[in-house]
Parts: C-alpha cells; structure tokens; sequence
C-alpha cells in the first residue's frame, strides 16, 4: 500500500502541486469515533482555561496503519519517525483549536509520548520531544493534501506545527485497555490518572499531561500489564 510521503523537519515546503499528505491526527477509536479534526470548530473560553496552567509534558496522536484520505496514505508511527533524518518530523495535520495552541504552548526539549491512534491497539508506543517550537503548518497551503485549509492565508496562518524527535521505544507497549483500568481506579482513590486527558478529553489528538500522569505512565513500563 503506498505511503504518504513525510516531509523531514525543516525542509522548504514542496510545491503545492505535489503529494504533501501524512498522517491524520485522529482520535482514539477506544473512546471516540476516528474523525479528522473539524477546521470550523471554534475555540471556546473553556479550551483556554484550560491551557493557562500547562506542565512540560504531552501526549500526542497519530495513525501507525494504513488510510487513505483523499487519496494519500495518513500512515505515521512511531516507527516512521525512527527512520526519519536524525529521527525528526515535523508534527503537521492538526487541525483543531485548542490542539493546534497546546502545540503553540510547547517548548523547546519538552517531551511527549507517541500514542498510537485509531487502529487495531491503541496505547503509548513510545517517547519523544520537541526540538523546533511551534511555527505555520505547511499543509494548509496544498491544495492536494488532506488538511489543505482554503480559509487559512500564508500572511495569517490558522495552524500550527512542531518538530518532534524519537527519543526511545517504550520498555513495553502501554495499551489504551490498561491505562483506562488505571484511570477508573483512580477516580475512586485520587490517583495519578483521575483526571487524564486521554479519558476526559478523548477527541483531543494533542493533550498536556501533569507531571504525575507522566511519571505514573513510565513506571508501567517496568511492570507485569494488569
């Protein structure tokens, strides 16, 4: 099946006549139907409470299985970013508001866990960090590519990208069943994963995560799954 070709990190954006596409960043099936983010959805008082009081760490979506979408292969895993140049990729496709300014939020060496989305076992798949801060999303301006934007205008871009960089695999894969059987324990005792955006905010492919949850998740990698 063939691939959507990822453009490395800061590479010259190709011409908009060319085959721009990659991965969608859709949301997991476990807890939401797989769409594409909306571009009309508006950004509400509520999504900018909400990133007021963001810690350093992230998680962030992305399809590891084959889909077309208007003819290109959305395909991008952690695997792929692996065998990237220098292991780096621009994170581009986000075409959602309060997603699109959670990656505005990120900084420089932050570090984000490369969750597997909309396929046969979701879950953390593996680590990596943001090496370029957030500046426009090529995407939008190709009219061939599946997040082509037409209201969005190169003097005033609507969306945003980061660059991330692989930074390791997980010990173990940390599937989405064992992280939501965390999650509802939690709620009863005040754990770590009470409030995960994962669960409480499921169609967001780009969630910050507090200190805790982040550490919490790691420790999982040296034990049995439950």
């Amino acid at each position: 099946m063939p691939r959507a070709r990822k453009r490395p990190a800061g590479a010259a954006r190709p011409d908009k006549k060319g085959p721009g596409g990659k991965r969608t960043k859709t949301e997991d099936p476990g807890e939401a139907s797989a769409k594409v983010e909306n571009s009309s959805l508006q950004e509400t008082s509520a999504s900018r409470d909400w990133g007021k009081n963001l810690s350093s760490y992230w998680l962030m979506k992305s399809e590891p299985e084959s889909r077309l979408e208007k003819g290109v292969d959305v395909k991008f895993s952690i695997e792929d970013l692996r065998a990237q140049p220098k292991q780096t990729a621009c994170w581009d496709g986000v075409r959602n508001y309060q997603a699109r300014n959670f990656l505005r939020a990120m900084k420089l060496e932050e570090e984000a866990f490369f969750y597997h989305s909309n396929c046969r076992e979701p879950g953390i798949a593996g680590l990596m960090k943001i090496v370029k801060e957030a500046y426009p999303d090529h995407t939008q301006f190709e009219k061939n590519n599946p997040h082509y934007d037409p209201s969005s205008k190169e003097d005033n871009p609507k969306w945003s990208m980061v660059d991330v960089q692989f930074v390791r695999m997980m010990k173990r894969f940390i599937p989405l069943a064992e992280l939501k059987t965390h999650h509802q324990a939690h709620r009863a005792t005040g754990g770590p994963l009470k409030n995960m955006a994962l669960f409480t905010r499921q169609r967001l492919s780009v969630q910050p995560l507090t200190r805790e949850e982040f550490d919490f998740i790691l420790s999982l990698e040296e034990k049995e799954p439950s």
